[in-house]
């Protein structure tokens, strides 16, 4: 059994989505959970937030009087996340950490951009290893390879950050966040991505996404928060390997992409539903690469849990 790691208990965690897939300005439902954008300036609506096929995030926990902030994947493109920034009037100079989900185009992208937008050189990137890792490809059903751009220790360098390796769990933002290092795979029906591939040592295979990682939170008298990336490695498993590290098993909240699209109804999407819902979060957040039909069937099986996610949208978790 894996030692738990000290993770300190917050009063409150704030996931501000920089990049997510899709956008709404007429969605209405603010609370004490959701905040959705609104870009204003002097009084007036002057742009919308914009929405890709990618995900980033930033991140704040608050413990007392004390409060840390890291960024948390960079979207796709070189603008999108960093436009979303200067619409919503986002203070980036307060970031002192990075974390990247897996070394896919649509989680890097945006990197020099944001760490730029900081003001800072040298903040740490926690990554796994892998995620440099390549080439890395989609192979289409008819069998078409179609590349996809790769990550490396010199586009992170020539971006301005300190690259931090980690294979294991690693502590961040003084013990009020881990990232979770590489996620163990022990579910039957969460199988990766089969039409995603990578060549190691030359040899073409199945992308097994060693890298594939995720940050963990623990608010206060409420539980973890988890918060994915892609979830290749299955989301079901990424919760349970948070657990283990962590040593707590009540959970507050499933974030992230959980890469539902397109797969198999019966073998993979209800029995994830079913274990989504074993867990028990107070709230389901399907962002990203969860797929409409996935997001749809979650919201149908965990209504009083289910929360819309969209680009430009900050939810607070709060004990």
């Amino acid at each position: 059994m894996r030692t738990s790691l000290a993770i300190k208990a917050v009063d409150r965690v704030e996931i501000l989505t920089l990049q997510d897939n899709t956008i709404d300005m007429l969605q209405q439902d603010n609370n004490a959970v959701i905040q959705r954008a609104m870009p204003v300036k002097d009084g007036e609506m002057r742009t919308s937030i914009l929405a890709e096929h990618g995900f980033s995030s930033l991140v704040t926990v608050t413990r007392g009087d004390v409060s840390r902030t890291m960024l948390f994947d960079f979207g796709y493109s070189a603008h999108g996340a960093a436009f979303n920034v200067d619409a919503l009037g986002v203070d980036l100079s307060r970031v002192e950490a990075m974390a990247l989900s897996h070394g896919h185009l649509d989680h890097i992208g945006g990197l020099a951009a944001l760490v730029a937008k900081t003001g800072q050189k040298g903040l740490p990137l926690v990554v796994h290893p892998a995620a440099f890792r390549g080439p890395r490809y989609l192979q289409t059903p008819a069998g078409t390879r179609i590349n996809l751009p790769g990550f490396s220790r010199e586009k992170a360098a020539d971006a301005g950050v300190t690259v931090v390796e980690t294979d294991a769990a690693h502590p961040m933002l003084d013990d009020m966040a881990v990232f979770l290092g590489r996620i163990p795979r022990v579910t039957p029906f969460e199988q990766g991505a089969p039409n995603l591939f990578c060549e190691i040592d030359g040899r073409p295979q199945q992308d097994p996404f060693d890298d594939d990682s995720a940050m963990v939170f623990h608010v206060r008298g409420q539980g973890l928060v988890v918060l994915s990336g892609c979830a290749h490695s299955g989301i079901v498993n990424t919760v349970m390997h948070a657990r283990e590290v962590t040593g707590i098993e009540s959970v507050m909240a499933i974030m992230g992409g959980f890469h539902l699209a397109n797969v198999d109804e019966e073998k993979v999407l209800q029995p994830t539903i079913a274990a989504l819902k074993g867990l028990a979060p107070r709230y389901i957040v399907p962002t990203h690469c969860t797929g409409r039909r996935a997001v749809q069937r979650i919201e149908t099986a965990m209504p009083d849990q289910f929360v819309l996610n969209m680009a430009g949208t900050r939810l607070t978790f709060s004990a």
